[in-house]
């Protein structure tokens, strides 16, 4: 054996160690060898990109109605000055941050659903969130509603521990299913660093030790750390088989979509990516901090959207972008935003019907101060489980909800 400790390990592993230490995560992967490739559309090859913005996202300040004379009104500090708007039309347009986003808009790859939210809103971040994951504004759910998804796929028969992965610091509720839950690293680095590394994987995978009984709990645990590394191996070996050409930003979005690229060009067994980045909570001092978040998501959307061009892939892959919550109208005393209701959703891709969808925000009709919510966000949902995914959105979202025209 090499250089490696159990503590180099566990230092060096990130989300692979965390795995380790947390067995309910992996024992709920211990069916995922039991997954078969999702369908998706017609040719059962369709991939969705879920983009999360973390902490409520100011949609007023990202799409922008800046002919309303109550936005200038309301928003004498933060608002964005009408000169500085990307214009999509007359009263509405892009922040001006979003230069990648507003190219791609004009190319008919971007659909805004304006409004978008839920009935009876909630401002906490941790409970709008599990709403948003688990799609269920009304119950608390223990799963959420790519899990479902995921768990309506699940069949008896060929191997598959890599059909859906999350890229995230935290494992989101989204990810979690009955029968499944899909891995969740960091940073495809650590798969690459660690699993990569054949001294590396071999401690890993002595520190299970010897079999338990079967059918312990113990034994459950190391059954699913074996199916996760063999889910990490097959996407080391992957891997190595490409490096995005396109230039990427070194902040969370940059990297994050230069690592979905990867995994598109190089896995075709996966069928959805689940990706957050934070720091969306603008209290205080919104204008510049704001302004960095989208210039760095419209950037890394572009460059990723160009990636898959020049993959051959644009056909097959869609990005959903939302967060948990907008900000209210009215902006608060330190030149930020509190938490508010409805916001607008982002659908990006060549498969897209690009275009507004929905009206714009009425800020005379306000609901306590928040933007009334027009498009059940479960819309957006069943329109990419049905129309896209090849799903059953009925039975991942519990109803029936009506699908846009987007695809």
């Amino acid at each position: 054996m090499s250089d490696f400790t159990r503590r180099d390990v566990m230092m060096k592993g990130g989300m692979i160690a965390l795995g380790l230490t947390t067995p309910k995560w992996f024992a709920s992967i211990a069916h995922a060898d039991i997954l078969k490739r999702a369908g998706g559309g017609k040719n059962g090859d369709t991939v969705l990109v879920v983009c999360q913005l973390s902490g409520g996202n100011d949609g007023l300040n990202t799409v922008v109605p800046y002919a309303d004379a109550l936005y200038k009104q309301l928003r004498p500090g933060v608002g964005i000055p009408e000169n500085e708007v990307l214009k999509i039309n007359e009263q509405i347009g892009f922040h001006p941050s979003m230069k990648g986003v507003a190219e791609l808009f004009k190319e008919k790859k971007v659909a805004v659903i304006q409004n978008v939210g839920y009935p009876n809103p909630n401002r906490s971040h941790f409970k709008s969130m599990d709403i948003w994951q688990s799609a269920s504004p009304t119950q608390t759910m223990k799963y959420g509603w790519v899990g479902r998804h995921v768990d309506q796929q699940m069949l008896t028969g060929a191997t598959n521990p890599i059909l859906a992965l999350g890229l995230s610091t935290e494992k989101p509720l989204a990810l979690t299913g009955e029968k499944a839950s899909v891995p969740c690293f960091a940073s495809l680095v650590d798969v690459q660093s660690m699993v990569g590394d054949p001294d590396a994987e071999q401690m890993l995978r002595q520190i299970q030790g010897m079999d338990a009984k079967e059918g312990s709990p113990t034994r459950v645990v190391q059954d699913a750390n074996r199916t996760a590394f063999d889910a990490m191996s097959l996407l080391s070996k992957q891997l190595q088989k490409y490096a995005p050409k396109q230039t990427y930003g070194t902040d969370l979005f940059g990297q994050g979509f230069k690592q979905i690229a990867q995994l598109i060009a190089t896995s075709p067994q996966t069928r959805v990516v689940y990706f957050s980045a934070g720091g969306f909570d603008t209290h205080a001092r919104q204008a510049e901090t704001h302004a960095t978040l989208l210039g760095n998501m419209s950037n890394a959307i572009l460059a990723f959207q160009r990636e898959l061009e020049a993959l051959g892939k644009a056909d097959n892959v869609v990005v959903l972008v939302f967060s948990e919550f907008g900000r209210r109208v009215r902006e608060n005393s330190s030149l930020g935003t509190d938490h508010g209701a409805a916001a607008p959703m982002f659908l990006v891709g060549k498969p897209i019907k690009g275009g507004l969808y929905g009206k714009n925000p009425n800020l005379a009709d306000l609901d306590d101060g928040d933007i009334k919510f027009e498009t059940d966000f479960r819309s957006v949902y069943a329109t990419a489980l049905d129309d896209w995914l090849g799903g059953d959105s009925g039975k991942v979202l519990g109803a029936s909800f009506s699908k846009l025209p987007v695809l």
